[in-house]
């Protein structure tokens, strides 16, 4: 039987059965692994080095689905807004993956190309080298967070009763669930937007 499964076992296996852990615990440790795939941890130690590389692989999962900019002739703002769509799509599918993605150096080959792409939109478009990574940054941090929103409950509040008449104003003319996620989301890009196009130099935007 461990002969078997030692076949069984490569690096595409212990990459599902790692999200099926993630997704499920909201953890990863060897040993929930390990007992996911039925084998020992030294079985797993032996197609990868260790968490961190399960993490930067399944980094490199998540960006095989993005719509990495052409840097092409097109709007840049215009493909910002098509990757930071496809980058939310991808990370809310596993939400309990981002503080993992969080955590550690992003090293992935892949992964790094896909940030290439948006650095060299950034600056051809004619922000400051300096505030490229910065952008990048606000970038980043805007789909991690609008992310997590799209995996929140349908009730992100509850009002209490009488205390917070504003607030409950503005949800009773709010969508609910998805489609104030979704809503909230274009309108925060929208608004983003505006703001980088506003710090661009004169006559570059």
């Amino acid at each position: 039987m461990t002969q078997r499964r030692r076949r069984l076992l490569d690096v595409e296996a212990i990459l599902d059965a790692a999200l099926a852990c993630i997704d499920e615990r909201g953890r990863l440790t060897m040993a929930d692994l390990a007992t996911r795939l039925g084998t020992s941890a030294s079985s797993i130690y032996h197609h990868v080095s260790g968490r961190p590389e399960i993490v930067e692989l399944l980094r490199e999962r998540l960006v095989a689905h993005l719509e990495i900019p052409p840097l092409d002739r097109s709007d840049w703002g215009d493909q910002v807004v098509s990757w930071m769509r496809s980058y939310r799509r991808a990370l809310a599918e596993h939400p309990n993956l981002i503080p993992l993605l969080s955590e550690q150096t992003m090293t992935a080959g892949s992964v790094l190309v896909g940030y290439d792409r948006v650095a060299g939109l950034l600056g051809t478009a004619g922000f400051p080298e300096e505030q490229v990574m910065l952008w990048v940054s606000v970038l980043d941090s805007y789909a991690l967070g609008a992310a997590l929103d799209l995996a929140a409950p349908d009730e992100v509040w509850r009002a209490s009763g009488g205390d917070t008449p504003a607030l409950d104003a503005a949800l009773r003319a709010a969508p609910q669930g998805r489609a104030r996620a979704d809503a909230a989301f274009e309108l925060g890009l929208e608004a983003l937007l505006a703001g980088m196009r506003s710090r661009l130099p004169v006559g570059l935007i």
